[in-house]
């Protein structure tokens, strides 16, 4: 059945007619993910304005709304939807009790709403989505959610299947260490949603084999893969931020670092925020890895961001909501990773051409909205 009567319906497909009726409803069933693509073609050849959508991936505690929040911020929410699909989950968390898998599992998730969610979204509709209450565990009334220019999907699950990865213009896969992930899983759990800390470790037991059959192998699919942990061979004092590294796959346009990562070791002998190299993936192909820092001095970081932030078009200083994490504090490797994130969404938008980016300039100072200027100027 339509979403919308047939000529302005987007994900509406003719129907097959003679001897190849049932040979083309076999097709349409086996590969959407490639119609899809083909529809949002397209609507990009008519010059057809829709959302630039982006994915944030990763288990549980990983820092996807750490992530996703600055970004909303800094693009104003007159510009940007965020949508969390753990929202889909099928049951709430008395009814998992009694079931053989936990939140993690595809059976326990409405993906195929979910996939009809974000094929909407991506064409510019409005959805009514399900609401999860995760400091309840309880399923709530839907929520009605219309697309802006920018769409970001956060959750377990968005890079589950080829027809919601279909539906993006970027990907990220958070992974940080599984070390660090659980502690920060035990902090927020035990601060923000009523669990006792064994509870929480227990549950993280539990839900391993679902992990690493279901949530990290959307780790291969994305276009960047993020992870903040100390880096390797750096001995740091106590206290210091994690830094960042950022894998760089050739399956996106990434930005031009000419001039903004500086050269490997200084004359005085100090390292920079940041440093570019060659690196091997998991499936040994070389991708670029961006290694930022969090032991870098203060004002090597501010100098990284004004130079990516003036890429953007901007004659203003960076977001000062970029980089914050859950307790206040700021984070300078953060910070970084989200202009890098910005940079792809606006350049994205260039490709989508979503008309309200030539609208005028708004006043934007470190806050909500602080993006709007570069938007225009980007183009």
């Amino acid at each position: 059945m339509n979403v919308l009567p047939d000529r302005e319906n987007p994900l509406h497909i003719p129907p097959v007619r003679g001897r190849q009726a049932d040979r083309g409803a076999a097709y349409r069933y086996r590969v959407p993910h490639k119609l899809f693509r083909m529809q949002k073609a397209d609507q990009a050849a008519r010059d057809v304005a829709r959302p630039v959508m982006l994915a944030i991936a990763g288990d549980s505690a990983a820092g996807k709304t750490t992530i996703t929040r600055g970004l909303v911020e800094a693009l104003g929410p007159d510009r940007c939807t965020a949508v969390c699909v753990d929202d889909y989950h099928r049951y709430d968390r008395t009814e998992r009790r009694d079931k053989p898998f936990t939140a993690l599992h595809p059976d326990c998730n409405y993906l195929q709403i979910m996939e009809q969610h974000l094929q909407l979204l991506a064409m510019g509709q409005p959805v009514l989505k399900p609401a999860y209450d995760h400091h309840t565990g309880q399923l709530r009334r839907p929520v009605l959610v219309e697309p802006r220019e920018f769409v970001i999907i956060e959750g377990l699950l968005p890079l589950h299947t080829k027809l919601a990865r279909a539906c993006f213009d970027a990907t990220v896969y958070l992974d940080p260490p599984e070390e660090i992930r659980r502690s920060w899983k035990v902090k927020r759990d035990t601060a923000e949603r009523g669990y006792a800390a064994p509870a929480v470790l227990a549950e993280l037991d539990q839900r391993e084999p679902e992990s690493a059959a279901f949530i990290r192998p959307q780790r291969a699919f994305a276009d960047i893969v993020i992870r903040f942990a100390p880096l390797p061979g750096r001995v740091v004092p106590a206290g210091t931020p994690l830094s960042a590294e950022l894998l760089l796959r050739p399956t996106i346009r990434h930005p031009d670092l000419d001039g903004v990562v500086p050269q490997d070791v200084r004359d005085n002998g100090a390292r920079p925020a940041i440093h570019l190299k060659l690196a091997r993936d998991a499936d040994s192909r070389p991708v670029d890895a961006l290694h930022i820092h969090g032991d870098a001095v203060d004002a090597d970081s501010e100098v990284i961001e004004k130079a990516i932030w003036s890429r953007l078009g901007a004659d203003s200083d960076p977001p000062s909501c970029l980089g914050r994490i859950s307790d206040g504090q700021r984070n300078a490797p953060l910070a970084i990773t989200q202009l890098l994130l910005l940079y792809h969404l606006l350049d994205a938008a260039r490709l989508t051409r979503f008309p309200r980016l030539d609208g005028p300039f708004r006043a934007g100072e470190g806050g909500t909205g602080a993006v709007a200027n570069a938007a225009r100027s980007s183009r």
